[in-house]
């Protein structure tokens, strides 16, 4: 992974901390900011220890990339479903387009649309509800 912070932009954060916070506090600071590190490196190492101890010799078998959720690109997946070569579908288009077609599969003209009122009411199924 990487962050993308530069030497440059390092030492331009650390030039804004001397003018902002004051020599005399800066070494106050440093040193509660390296004690935050080390802290967050415990704490990181703790972390992965009761990962692998509560998971056991499992999570050297999981591949990760798997789980990488950027892979799930919905661009990617139309575009794959797509452009997917499916021969069992070609067979069934070729032999719909041969096939003539029958009195069950023939165009029907729309229904009749019902008008309710008051005096017709729609349907009313009471075991539905």
């Amino acid at each position: 992974m990487q962050l993308g912070i530069s030497f440059e932009k390092i030492l331009l954060i650390g030039l804004i901390a001397v003018l902002i916070i004051g020599p005399e506090r800066l070494p106050r600071y440093a040193e509660g900011f390296a004690k935050l590190v080390r802290r967050g490196g415990e704490l990181l190492r703790d972390t992965k220890s009761r990962v692998r101890e509560e998971m056991g010799s499992e999570i050297d078998d999981v591949d990760w990339r798997k789980l990488d959720p950027r892979q799930y690109d919905p661009r990617r997946i139309i575009r794959d479903a797509l452009f997917d070569d499916a021969p069992a579908s070609e067979p069934a288009k070729e032999q719909a387009i041969a096939e003539p077609p029958s009195a069950a599969t023939a165009v029907r003209p729309p229904r009749e649309r019902h008008e309710f009122s008051r005096s017709s009411p729609p349907p009313y199924d009471s075991e539905a509800t």
